[in-house]
């Protein structure tokens, strides 16, 4: 059986507006993430 993490945090994307959960690697920016991958932040940057 699977192992689900319930649990964690999310947050929309400001990009694509999909919901991402928290990462270990996030561990320490989380309040600053805003992007679900580095795909959506480099798209951003085009745009802005």
């Amino acid at each position: 059986m699977a192992h689900r993490k319930p649990h964690l945090p999310t947050k929309v994307c400001a990009c694509c507006g999909r919901p991402f959960a928290w990462r270990k690697k996030w561990e320490r920016v989380w309040e600053d993430v805003k992007y679900c991958s580095d795909r959506c932040r480099s798209e951003r940057r085009k745009t802005a």
